[in-house]
């Protein structure tokens, strides 16, 4: 599986009013947590891939707040030069602390923490996603997955459907930033 995204820096509450004009229906509010590792045998900023556990919690109102889900996910090399497309593989686990172990056991060791709230919505087959990064700022991000077995037209015809939600929200697709979040707090630091 491919996931296609487009991300720009921008404020909220103009996105937010748009995203109610075009009836974009309200998925999720979450908080998560990702440690992003190295590898013993092979740099990933040099071979543009990723290894993180991720913590996510719903965000409510509620005093019982639930526990975390916890995701183990691998992201390969981008793929395509007019946004950030990657290869994305991504599991439940069961014990995040057994996740840490594990990698621990095998020689990865833990390289950057990004935090992140998240206000997710659906739009024309799209998630639309506001992010507060901490010490990053808002973003938004437009996204979909496009199958492994793709066809250079599948990539095009998706990301230009995420183009047309930025440009209906008010956003220029021009400005999109193909950088993870990682590597701009590793890079702003």
């Amino acid at each position: 599986m491919y996931e296609l995204e487009v991300k720009v820096k921008t404020d909220h509450d103009a996105v937010r009013s748009k995203l109610a004009e075009l009836d974009a229906t309200q998925l999720s509010t979450v908080d998560q947590v990702d440690t992003y590792y190295d590898a013993p045998h092979r740099t990933f900023a040099e071979t543009d891939e990723a290894l993180r556990i991720r913590a996510e919690t719903e965000s409510n109102e509620s005093s019982s707040a639930p526990d975390p889900v916890t995701q183990l996910t691998y992201k390969g090399p981008l793929v395509d030069d007019a946004s950030k497309t990657r290869t994305e593989s991504e599991t439940e686990v069961e014990s995040r602390e057994t996740m840490e172990e594990i990698l621990d056991h095998l020689g990865f060791s833990p390289a950057a923490v990004v935090e992140k709230s998240r206000e997710r919505y659906a739009l024309d087959g799209y998630t639309v996603t506001l992010d507060t990064v901490s010490n990053l700022g808002e973003f938004v991000e437009v996204e979909t997955e496009v199958e492994a077995d793709h066809t250079n037209a599948d990539f095009d015809t998706a990301r230009e459907g995420a183009f047309s939600i930025l440009r209906a929200l008010g956003l220029d697709p021009d400005e999109q930033i193909r950088t993870s979040y990682l590597d701009l707090l590793i890079n702003d630091n």
